[in-house]
């Protein structure tokens, strides 16, 4: 392949023309042209008055040496896996999120049938589950924003983007898009697939899976785990199963998975995470903020990503959600958790990022491995009582908040949560080294991003699920210290987000695979 690099463009235009005109520009003569693609799209807002999008392009043609000044790319070939396993058991697999899905899709496209565990019901079903907590604060605890068909991610951005560096990244977007994301994902530098299109490409990766002989078990709440000589039983409130080989996919929030895997004495240790608010402004300035008035391009909604390193603790922007909606997101009763959710189109009037403050594993006493997720869950608790102990959850104006004083009035944003919010002071639920640090992030993204401070905006509590407190211990086989499981994603605590997830997924099915 050859690469035209830093195309950059000032007007909308169709992908196809855009790859035919720069095509012609630099004098390649289309019957030449093998194939072409774009691989990578961004944009340039750092100067205002020349924001544009910035293009790659690769492309193949039948005589290299007609075209010497273009520079040469060598697309690496993908590994080749060794298959080992020779067992008569079918993997199991607890959890039917990124992980445990392609964890699937890796066994299956291998010839291997898994069965796949999940205490939640299908996506059709849990999205009324989860429009009911929505729209009544009735919580279904088995399933919900947490738990359920493609879980924790199904209600979010569908956002792609990742910070780890992995040869398994191109796969998982290329298993996307074969199952229905929209293909600007393949070269998107900032890649998304949005909730509602999340939906179908879950139908369509279960159909593949179960097409290919693996099956699923919905509504199967994993609850206990026998270890023989050589295989487990794994127990569930509805079906019993035995398997010399399980993975636990199970999601951040699957607390009661964590105690029963403590009591069958698999290694589990604390881990740092994070916690904090959704923070919301209107979308409008965040573009105006970003993009400036000049454009004529028709820009996606703007993002931001700030950090704020203080002396003690630092503060982030996390799964910033463009033109989208503060969802409620808990897993029990009793309990106020927030994340954010867009569709595709990312259309709604405000924009929504968590704003967090690292917590670490030495802030809690004694030696309990869960002390995180018991932090979590009390924190959790007071979001619920502050918001009036009946699901609205609390919120407060930034101003307010700095200066320390409750809310008694909305401004200009109004709050996108539901089934509805209270103004409160959530200076009174936040330990202080917490709230201290987010009024010093907000200051400080203030001087990065003008109006972030906005005295309106609006913070929502609490965002406590951002990653998992805990890590399921693993060796170099991706093996816990039982012998034949293993850990898996995000709740293992070994990503953070959907393409990790599903690249760790990856990995573990080739462990499986490769093991004799």
């Amino acid at each position: 392949m050859l690469r035209l690099d830093n195309i950059k463009v000032y007007r909308d235009i169709e992908d196809n023309e855009l790859v035919r005109r720069t095509l012609l520009k630099n004098w390649v003569e289309l019957e030449d042209v093998i194939s072409a693609n774009i691989v990578r799209k961004s944009i340039d807002a750092r100067d205002k008055k020349n924001v544009h999008y910035t293009y790659a392009i690769d492309f193949a043609v039948k005589d290299e040496t007609k075209y010497p000044k273009f520079k040469h790319i060598d697309y690496p070939e993908e590994e080749k896996i060794i298959k080992r396993r020779k067992s008569n058991y079918k993997p199991v697999i607890v959890g039917s999120g990124p992980a445990g899905l392609f964890c699937a899709l890796t066994l299956v496209d291998n010839g291997y049938e898994p069965i796949i565990i999940e205490q939640g019901s299908k996506v059709d079903e849990r999205l009324k589950y989860v429009k009911e907590y929505r729209e009544t604060g009735k919580i279904n605890e088995l399933c919900n924003v947490q738990f359920g068909e493609g879980g924790a991610g199904t209600f979010s951005d569908g956002k792609l983007t990742t910070g780890i560096s992995s040869p398994y990244i191109k796969k998982v977007l290329n298993y996307f898009y074969e199952f229905g994301a929209p293909k600007d994902i393949l070269y998107s530098n900032k890649p998304h697939i949005g909730t509602d299109n999340l939906v179908e490409i879950l139908k369509n990766i279960r159909e593949y899976i179960e097409s290919k002989g693996g099956k699923y078990y919905f509504n199967n709440k994993l609850t206990n785990i026998q270890k023989g000589e050589n295989l487990i039983k794994v127990i569930c409130n509805k079906n019993e199963f035995i398997t010399d080989t399980l993975v636990l996919a199970i999601g951040h929030s699957a607390r009661d998975t964590y105690k029963m895997l403590l009591d069958n004495k698999i290694k589990i240790e604390r881990k740092n995470f994070s916690v904090g608010v959704r923070i919301e402004h209107k979308q409008d300035f965040i573009n105006e903020a970003q993009y400036g008035t000049i454009t004529e391009l028709k820009l996606p909604p703007a993002e931001y990503k700030f950090a704020y390193h203080g002396a003690k603790r630092s503060c982030y922007t996390f799964c910033m959600c463009p033109g989208g909606e503060v969802i409620a997101s808990a897993s029990t009763g009793e309990s106020i958790v927030t994340n954010g959710m867009s569709t595709y189109k990312r259309d709604k009037e405000n924009a929504n990022s968590a704003l967090l403050v690292n917590i670490m594993t030495t802030d809690f006493k004694g030696n309990d491995p869960l002390a995180g997720m018991y932090f979590q869950e009390d924190l959790e608790h007071k979001a619920y009582i502050l918001g009036g102990a009946n699901n609205n959850a609390p919120v407060q104006r930034v101003e307010d908040f700095l200066n320390n004083v409750p809310s008694t009035k909305i401004g200009s944003v109004i709050p996108s949560y539901k089934p509805g919010y209270t103004l409160c002071n959530l200076n009174d639920i936040l330990p202080e080294f917490i709230s201290s640090t987010l009024k010093e992030g907000i200051l400080s993204f203030d001087k990065k991003l003008k109006g972030f401070a906005n005295p309106d905006a609006i913070l929502t509590g609490v965002e406590t699920r951002s990653s998992s407190p805990v890590t399921i211990v693993r060796n170099e086989d991706l093996m816990s210290n039982i012998e034949g499981i293993y850990p898996c994603g995000e709740g293992a605590g070994y990503a953070g987000g959907i393409t990790s997830s599903a690249v760790d997924g990856i990995k573990v099915a080739i462990k499986i695979i490769e093991k004799a």
